[in-house]
């Protein structure tokens, strides 16, 4: 028994299935399949590099039951018999380190995509799931009845690859969920009007892969805690149809998660929100039900999730995000090595707005997700010197070194993490740390020397005699030629997150991007009075969607002037004089304490032709090539450059 996890460590029955531990990996999209529905090399190694970490239960990304509800053209399906070995291909190798493997079995509905397919969208009515989305049409009844049979024939492919379990999805908008809610459900036939009527979709599935798979097939649901739209399903509700699905029903286990997409903050919460957040609303449901329930909501570390597993609130946990971050989560767990877990930060960078453009999923923190067969030993071992000790640099060093090459990294300041580490002072991001200190050791231990409060100049790096030079320098704070700014007294958002400089009562903040926004919220939730002034039409263009929410709400609480289609033609100490780029007025903020500059970035690359000079091999990555950028393309670049050398 793991003496810190002993209830996440402790094997569990589900149906006829006994799955090893409570460590799940619930479905994610992460279009790493074949056009012909097909799962690919690429499908299996990101599988089995989760099951080999130590996942006791794997579940195959929702998979597409119904040829006319293709919803990607990378999404895998089971409507063919053709495709069975290569589902049988992913189980076999999850199987071979003990995991158990569940398949979500999906139609996407009114989510799915008419152009791809050429069929139209079908939902349970006529009601379009967001602004300027296609209008699916009423699925006639004939057609829901062959879809029922559908399942029934996805649910056998599946049980002929090898596959252990099925999870039919109930939630997020898709099909059965237009279905199950009264928001979507508008049908006046046996599928619509009282509870029991809207139940009948999922119950006739139930039965219809009952029936196909001869009744030893565990099925599990994935149902919605809460839709988060006014009119759908709640948390009372929620209870109601787990308590059904299982006793009227007789599912083996219930999976619950929340919301409809146009409220997908739920969904794939950003870095505001804390790990179990969902965990009052799973707690309702388990006591409604005796059969095993899966809670899913941002989970990253295992502390909370094993305090839950223990009060009985759930059964198992489902490590979302935070398995494409890090596949070695329970191991890491179980050998007591946390300090070198790779947290989900929780961006929404590289996982998804890729699947919802139909890309494979690629991770800031883990830019090797579906890539991990490409990591090999180096053919000829080399003396690598890495400058630079941002999330790039440290990546770069640390594969570079377990590969064979010889590493050294050398930083300037004192202390390594660049401006990831000024990312993670802003409300909500304190997790950042965590992955720079995960970076740090995981290139200690694999044998880099790491050179800090060290200038690299061309001297130093020529003395070191490398065969191939890293050169991951970053960038500086954007300073344009703009009248009096030199002269004003200006502070960087930079300086002011990291402490160097404090800002007064009143603070005028210039530049409304991330920076910007990060910048003024800091200042906020310490109680300056805080405004802010940007050029774009746009406060936070350049934040991701679920984040800003979150962002944007906070600035209006505290009543943040947010001054947009204005350049700033002049600084003063007190604030700036500006035009209106729509109307041509000018304008004036002025009576400012302080003024916070958050202008954006431009690449800090003086060291690349001098290098070239003594060095065979030379590569630029980050934003030392491209700024301004982000984590995703530091540790993006890293990852091509490191396996290249």
């Amino acid at each position: 028994m793991n003496r810190r996890f002993p209830t996440l460590f402790s094997p569990i029955q589900i149906g006829t299935v006994t799955v090893p531990n409570r460590f799940v990996v619930p479905p994610m999209g992460n279009n790493f399949a074949n056009t012909d529905g097909s799962l690919s090399e690429r499908s299996a190694a990101y599988y089995e590099a989760r099951a080999k970490g130590g996942f006791g239960l794997i579940t195959i990304e929702s998979t597409v039951v119904y040829e006319q509800a293709k919803g990607g053209p990378r999404k895998p399906c089971l409507f063919d018999d053709a495709v069975v070995p290569s589902f049988k291909a992913v189980a076999d190798r999850c199987h071979a380190y003990g995991a158990k493997v569940s398949i979500q079995l999906q139609h996407a509905g009114p989510e799915g995509n008419s152009k791809l397919t050429g069929y139209p969208l079908k939902a349970a009515s006529a009601i379009a799931p967001s602004a300027g989305r296609e209008i699916p049409e009423a699925m006639p009844r004939e057609e829901v009845y062959k879809l029922i049979e559908c399942y029934g024939d996805a649910a056998r492919r599946a049980q002929l690859a090898g596959i252990d379990m099925v999870e039919l999805h109930c939630a997020h908008g898709y099909l059965v969920s237009t279905f199950i809610s009264a928001r979507t459900n508008k049908r006046t036939d046996e599928f619509g009007g009282c509870f029991e009527n809207r139940m009948r979709l999922p119950r006739l599935i139930i039965e219809n892969i009952r029936r196909k798979t001869g009744g030893n097939m565990p099925i599990l649901c994935r149902i919605n805690a809460r839709d988060e739209g006014d009119g759908g399903v709640d948390v009372h509700d929620a209870a109601a149809i787990a308590a059904y699905l299982e006793t009227e029903c007789g599912v083996d286990g219930i999976h619950v998660s929340r919301s409809i997409h146009i409220h997908d903050e739920f969904m794939w919460a950003p870095n505001i929100t804390h790990g179990g957040f969902n965990a009052e609303l799973v707690t309702e449901i388990k006591r409604a039900v005796s059969v095993p329930v899966i809670t899913v909501g941002r989970y990253t570390e295992p502390q909370y999730a094993e305090l839950l597993v223990k009060q009985g609130r759930a059964d198992l946990v489902a490590f979302g995000r935070q398995s494409i971050a890090d596949p070695e989560l329970p191991n890491k767990a179980r050998n007591g090595q946390l300090e070198q877990l790779t947290p989900c930060i929780a961006c929404l960078l590289g996982c998804v707005p890729n699947m919802l453009k139909g890309n494979p999923i690629t991770c800031a923190m883990n830019p090797a997700v579906g890539r991990e067969s490409e990591i090999k030993p180096a053919e000829v071992k080399k003396n690598v010197v890495v400058i630079g000790g941002g999330p790039g640099g440290l990546y770069a060093a640390e594969l570079c070194a377990r590969r064979g090459h010889s590493v050294t990294l050398i930083e300037k300041d004192a202390e390594l993490g660049g401006h990831f580490l000024v990312a993670a002072y802003p409300p909500g991001k304190g997790e950042i740390t965590g992955a720079i200190r995960s970076l740090i050791v995981r290139c200690r231990l694999a044998g880099v020397d790491i050179r800090t409060g060290t200038e690299a100049t061309p001297e130093l790096i020529a003395s070191l005699k490398p065969d191939a030079a890293i050169v991951a320098t970053g960038s500086v704070p954007l300073r344009l030629p703009i009248p009096g700014l030199a002269d004003c007294g200006y502070i960087t958002a930079e300086d002011l997150l990291t402490g160097k400089f404090d800002a007064g009562k009143r603070a005028l903040v210039v530049g409304g991007g991330m920076v910007g926004c990060e910048a003024a919220e800091f200042l906020t939730e310490r109680e300056h009075a805080v405004d802010m002034v940007e050029m774009k039409p746009v406060i936070g263009e350049d934040i991701v969607p679920e984040a800003r929410k979150y962002i944007m709400a906070n600035l209006e609480k505290h009543k943040v002037v947010q001054r947009v289609n204005a350049r700033v033609k002049q600084f003063y100490a007190d604030g700036v004089d500006f035009t209106d780029t729509v109307t041509g007025d000018e304008g004036s903020m002025r009576g400012y304490d302080t003024v916070v500059l958050a202008m954006g970035y431009k690449s800090n690359n003086t060291l690349e032709e001098k290098l070239r000079e003594c060095v065979p091999e030379v590569y630029v990555i980050g934003e030392a090539r491209q700024a301004p950028g982000n984590s995703m393309l530091a540790t993006g670049d890293a990852f091509n450059i490191a396996v290249k050398i």
